[in-house]
C-alpha cells in the first residue's frame, strides 16, 4: 500500500484520469474529492462490497439443472 500525505486541497493523480482531492480535514474525518471518468465506478468499500455479494448472489441463483429444464416462451410469427 503506497501512502502518501496531503493537505487539504492537494490532489493524488492515479493514472491521467483519476483525480483525488483531500477537500476537508475535521477532527478524525477527511472528506474526498473523486474526479473520474463515468465508465469508472466509484463507490465506498461497504457499498462495494454490498453489490459484490448481490451480484455473487443473482449469479447462483439458477442451479445447472434448472437451466436445462429452460424453455424459452414461443413469440408469435418464428
Amino acid at each position: 500500500m503506497l501512502v502518501l500525505s496531503r493537505h487539504k486541497d492537494e490532489t493524488i493523480m492515479i493514472g491521467d484520469d483519476i483525480e483525488l482531492t483531500v477537500v476537508d480535514i475535521r477532527g478524525d474525518k477527511v472528506r474526498l474529492g473523486i474526479k473520474a471518468p463515468s465508465t469508472i465506478p466509484v463507490h465506498r468499500k461497504e457499498v462495494y462490497e454490498a453489490i459484490r455479494v448481490e451480484n455473487e448472489g443473482a449469479s447462483t441463483t439458477f442451479k445447472q439443472d434448472d437451466l436445462n429444464e429452460f424453455k424459452p416462451p414461443k413469440i408469435a410469427g418464428m
